[in-house]
């Protein structure tokens, strides 16, 4: 088996690509833009950037993963379901393009690998993930195995419901989480005030009043789906990454203090919660170490 995996992470907006030895260590990576909307784009800068890797590391013996929205089939060997973006990600047959063998895996599931494997849940067995982002995507660590379930769609933490006289999110779940503080609701939760996160949050800086309204909101949602979380799952740690935790003290301290409040913490225990260590690379690292322990039969 080759000791040089190829991971490629399939985000909306670039295409991050990187190559990894067995030990973790990054020794190349590639950039290319999605262009969502025409499949054959984004499947073509795939190619390209896994050809380009090939090219520096003098090599054609590789295997490579794939993280990518959504759920893959049984056999991680496509996504079988993607409702709504990335039309021609559905089933689509990567060893045939690729030309070598190819895991895929869901993106917070790959994220939450690279945390396991050599992140800030190196060493622990039971690990919660969360990716707060455009919306929130979710990934579990169950013995030290990262858990998938039937159907492979364990881990949507994001689909939670928080609030069951909300609107219905993209799976039909009411007031979910995701819908709580991810991304793709900001303009309806600021009635059109504000068109993304960050500008939320430059005004929650500034003292805003209504600004201010909203996240506190928006996180008190976040800290009652992890309290119950803890109660479902009894993780050590809960890791949250994605573009919304660059937000720093200003959604850790408030978190922290709201779990000081709703979390059960019987004998005086309680879940640890931190940043993920990875950036926008933590997905293709993750989709590596997948690519890698699968084929060392390790989950099979």
């Amino acid at each position: 088996m080759s000791e040089i995996i190829i991971g490629i992470d399939l985000g909306g907006t670039r295409i991050k690509a990187v190559a990894i030895d067995e030990s973790g260590n990054i020794l190349h990576n590639n950039y290319q833009p999605t262009n969502d909307g025409d499949d054959s784009v984004w499947k073509n800068a795939i190619f390209t950037a896994v050809n380009e890797l090939k090219e520096k590391l003098h090599t054609e013996d590789v295997v490579i993963g794939i993280s990518a929205p959504g759920l893959p089939n049984t056999d991680n060997s496509a996504i079988a379901f993607m409702p709504g973006r990335l039309q021609g990600l559905e089933n689509f047959n990567w060893e045939e393009l690729l030309g070598t063998k190819t895991f895929v895996l869901n993106d917070a599931v790959s994220a939450m690998m690279a945390e396991a494997r050599y992140g800030v849940a190196k060493g622990r067995k039971n690990v919660a993930m969360l990716t707060l982002g455009t919306g929130v995507g979710g990934a579990l660590l169950i013995n030290g195995k990262p858990y998938q379930g039937a159907f492979n769609k364990a881990g949507h933490i994001g689909h939670m419901v928080i609030d069951s006289d909300g609107e219905v999110d993209n799976v039909g779940m009411p007031g979910s989480l995701e819908d709580a503080i991810g991304n793709c609701s900001i303009s309806k939760r600021t009635f059109g005030k504000y068109s993304s996160t960050h500008e939320l949050m430059q005004a929650y800086k500034t003292g805003d009043s209504f600004a201010t309204e909203v996240w506190v909101t928006s996180v008190k949602k976040l800290a009652i789906g992890l309290a119950s979380l803890t109660n479902i799952l009894s993780p050590e740690i809960i890791i949250l990454g994605g573009g919304i935790t660059e937000a720093g003290d200003d959604l850790f301290i408030p978190l922290e203090n709201l779990m000081n409040q709703y979390e059960w913490r019987a004998g005086g225990n309680k879940v640890e919660i931190v940043k993920a260590q990875y950036g926008d690379l933590a997905g293709a690292v993750g989709a590596a170490c997948f690519a890698l322990e699968r084929n060392k039969n390790k989950y099979q």
